[in-house]
């Protein structure tokens, strides 16, 4: 669903699904990704590295979803859907359940390089799609998706803490206190990867599904909180859990308190 207060307008495909990009747009997703990708090169995890190189994401102009899609398909069965910048929950979650990602069909103006707080092409592409091609991660995203077809308006608030601490903004961590990064929402955002992954500023905590569900979250501010995961195939181990249990167990205890300041 567009959202009416949004500055941007979504490109629509042409008959044949293409997406026409301006030169400038393409500009754009090549001065994020030149920004980006050595940071990355450092401090992302193998699995969205190996993603990106499956992929074969192009520096100098945003990818055609045709091409993105034969490659996605082939490694886990995944494929992109146009959207515009805002789809209801509904939408999100059905698109999901069956193997498809929703990609916005914009991309950020100049003047919002740092910070967007709508997901665009750059964020859905770049910093999602490789972590499609990792069988643990795709099928995390998809049992997701049908949890969330599947739940009350309720229990889709406790299960957006659940997207927001894993896919969004996720940490790895193995014993031996190696971090490194596999949430989205670090990933196309230099100001965060460098937050999330140094910053002595916020807190990191072991994942655990319960705590998750209970912590309240911002999109507008930098993370005060993150939950690190051992390793991406942790998260067929979650797949394996009563989530929606756990939901239910989440709404008898409450939300904890916001480790932020409230608006």
């Amino acid at each position: 669903m567009q959202s009416n207060a949004s500055p941007y307008v979504a490109h629509n495909p042409d008959a044949q699904g293409v997406i026409h990009w301006s030169a400038a747009e393409h500009a754009t997703w090549q001065a994020l990704v030149q920004r980006q990708r050595p940071t990355l090169a450092e401090l992302a995890c193998p699995a969205y590295l190996a993603g990106t190189q499956l992929l074969q994401l192009s520096e100098q102009s945003i990818p055609d979803l045709a091409d993105l899609d034969r490659r996605l398909l082939d490694s886990t069965g995944w494929r992109t859907e146009p959207v515009p910048a805002l789809i209801d929950f509904p939408r999100f979650f059905a698109l999901l359940s069956n193997r498809r990602f929703p990609v916005a069909t914009f991309i950020r103006s100049r003047a919002e390089m740092d910070y967007l707080q709508e997901p665009d092409v750059f964020h859905e592409i770049f910093g999602h799609c490789p972590l499609l091609t990792n069988p643990a991660f795709a099928r995390f995203t998809e049992v997701y998706g049908q949890l969330g077809l599947a739940a009350s308006k309720e229990d889709r608030t406790y299960l957006a803490r659940l997207y927001w601490f894993t896919v969004e903004f996720g940490l790895l961590q193995n014993q031996q206190g190696q971090r490194s990064i596999y949430g989205g929402g670090i990933l196309s955002s230099p100001t965060e990867t460098a937050y999330a992954y140094s910053s002595e500023v916020p807190e990191r905590l072991p994942f655990d599904l319960l705590t998750v569900l209970r912590t309240p979250y911002r999109i507008d501010i930098l993370q005060p909180v993150y939950f690190y995961l051992d390793s991406i195939e942790q998260l067929f181990d979650v797949t394996q859990q009563d989530i929606m249990a756990t939901v239910q167990q989440a709404k008898k205890l409450g939300v904890l308190p916001a480790r932020f300041p409230l608006k």
